[in-house]
């Protein structure tokens, strides 16, 4: 396993993460046994960052963790997040404390090595409703009583080590604020083949749902690391969906008759060559085109099985994937797939 340092901290980490969130589903929907095999033997191949968030089950990710970890008698770095609800809004700094208090019960640690603010900065107020929390307003991050002031009181009491947040998409802009406050060292964003807007100026001819805004060379340059969230765009770059098979049983649920899943289906199926032509699958292709930027601190796989795990450990390290492969796939990217017009979103994110 390699290790990466996150941005100006000195904490190193595996470029290959355990993600605990639900769309794999281990660590939501997995048997007990199951959990602490794979997480076992996740530590046993060298990894030691484990992302985590209240609303995987509903905490029941952070429970079966923090389980696993007491019974292996290990403490790898943690990180875990805060959603922002409607409800929050009026003491959004309080909540931030207290769900991190809850979150630090569930996990059985005294401290989060990161912890981060769940919903993307957005430019102006999104529509939050009953449990959705996908964006909050720039403003309610930074206004007294806000996100940021909770994430400070959280640092002054110890209970986190740094602190980050996620991107969202077509909010390059409220990142960039967001980092030049120099309070944040690691924010969370999806950086996949069938969108690379967060790694790179759009490629000519590619249309996205979602443009990123290169963010990644933007937190690098000041000292902020990043984690890949759904490396996998949502779990279609893999052989299997390309295949045609069914996702694993524990995987969340997709409909599969949408226009959106049909779309990106056909868009991972654009980029099989990388299998037939290259010494690994088209998910160990995906994970390398990841690791092949600099900036670029953890991909946070999300593992369904221990097939899942030993599939994505042995690209640590095995370095960019041939020039003649990427000069296809910016084909590819050129050719928008060989579709007309952006996908529609596919959610999973």
């Amino acid at each position: 396993m390699e290790y990466r340092q996150i941005g100006n901290t000195g904490l190193r980490v595996s470029e290959i993460g355990f993600g605990c969130g639900g769309n794999a589903g281990l660590m939501v929907r997995g048997r007990p046994d199951e959990q602490q095999r794979v997480v076992a033997r996740a530590i046993e191949l060298g990894i030691n960052y484990f992302d985590n968030a209240p609303d995987y089950g509903n905490g029941v990710s952070e429970e079966n963790l923090g389980r696993v970890l007491k019974a292996l008698k290990v403490r790898p770095v943690v990180t875990s997040k805060v959603e922002v609800r409607r409800a929050d809004l009026d003491d959004i700094a309080g909540h931030v404390v207290r769900s991190t208090e809850d979150s630090l019960e569930r996990l059985g640690v005294d401290f989060l090595d990161i912890l981060q603010i769940h919903n993307g900065p957005a430019a102006s107020p999104p529509k939050l409703e009953g449990r959705g929390y996908t964006q909050l307003w720039i403003e309610d991050y930074l206004r007294p009583r806000g996100a940021l002031e909770g994430l400070q009181r959280v640092l002054r009491d110890g209970k986190a080590r740094y602190v980050g947040f996620i991107c969202r998409g077509n909010d390059a802009d409220q990142v960039r604020q967001l980092i030049d406050t120099n309070t944040f060292r690691m924010i969370n964003v999806p950086y996949t083949l069938l969108n690379p807007t967060a790694g790179m100026v759009r490629p000519h001819g590619l249309e996205v749902d979602r443009d990123f805004g290169g963010v990644i060379d933007y937190a690098s340059e000041h000292g902020v690391g990043t984690a890949i969230y759904s490396p996998l765009a949502g779990g279609f770059l893999a052989d299997r969906i390309v295949s045609g098979d069914n996702r694993h049983p524990l995987a969340a649920s997709r409909d599969v008759a949408s226009e959106a899943y049909r779309r990106h289906v056909e868009m991972a199926r654009a980029l099989r060559f990388l299998a037939k032509e290259g010494p690994h699958t088209l998910t160990q292709a995906a994970i390398r085109f990841i690791l092949m930027h600099p900036g670029v601190t953890v991909v946070l796989g999300g593992f369904s099985a221990m097939s899942h795990l030993e599939e994505l450990v042995p690209i640590s390290g095995a370095g960019p994937l041939a020039p003649e492969l990427m000069a296809r796939v910016e084909m590819v990217w050129r050719s928008n797939f060989g579709f007309a017009g952006p996908p529609p979103s596919a959610g999973g994110g």
